[in-house]
């Protein structure tokens, strides 16, 4: 009772609050059960509005953050689904409980041991595929319906806009300095893609993400 009271607390301070309004993501949210993805030591802060140490140095995403993204995307029964950086795979239920088709790349040989884990005893019933590897380095054929991105990319890249399908969305953070800026991109046709500026944030970089230059005196 004290969790599934924590869970609704964090749902409607954090999630809601932060005009998060879609009914399917907040149901997702309830759903998905976001303690059974936090390292054991840090369980107490699963519903808290903070990022959560992993292994590896990576840190799970705030709720908040999460609702905004999957209420972005939109994702419906059946699309294709990439997303760059599994942590501990919390993000990627929440996307196969949508109805996709997830596949999720991770370059931490621990964390992909770790998602895969969670998932497997936490949300038996969806099917994600967790995969090692680095995610700055899609195939040129690839396509998606959706593409997310868990970290940020310091220098805008386009390889992940090209890889959408015609209709496709993708979420980036992109920036070197914080503030950050969360933008939703969509293809609309082979030569045409929108940027919708969503809010300011703070994550950290993809590891292999080129960086700007140091500037030295």
């Amino acid at each position: 009772m004290l969790i599934e009271t924590a869970r609704q607390q964090m749902i409607e301070q954090q999630v809601r609050a932060w005009d998060v309004l879609d009914e399917r993501i907040l149901t997702t949210l309830r759903v998905v059960p976001r303690e059974r993805f936090v390292p054991e030591g840090w369980r107490e802060l699963a519903f808290a509005d903070t990022e959560i140490p992993l292994p590896c140095a990576k840190r799970m995403l705030r709720p908040m953050l999460v609702g905004r993204i999957l209420q972005a995307l939109s994702v419906q029964p059946g699309e294709q689904v990439l997303e760059i950086g599994t942590g501990s795979g919390y993000v990627a239920a929440c996307l196969a409980q949508l109805g996709g088709r997830v596949q999720s790349i991770e370059l931490h040989e621990e964390l992909v041991g770790l998602a895969r884990a969670n998932l497997r005893t936490a949300t038996p019933a969806l099917t994600v595929d967790v995969v090692k590897g680095d995610g700055m380095q899609l195939p040129e054929e690839a396509l998606y319906d959706v593409i997310v991105l868990t970290g940020s990319l310091p220098i805008y890249q386009t390889r992940f806009e090209r890889a959408l399908r015609p209709g496709g969305r993708l979420f980036v953070v992109a920036g070197a300095y914080v503030p950050q800026q969360a933008s939703l991109v969509r293809r609309l046709g082979p030569r045409d893609w929108s940027n919708e500026v969503l809010f300011e944030t703070a994550i950290e970089a993809l590891e292999h993400a080129p960086r700007p230059p140091q500037f030295g005196f």
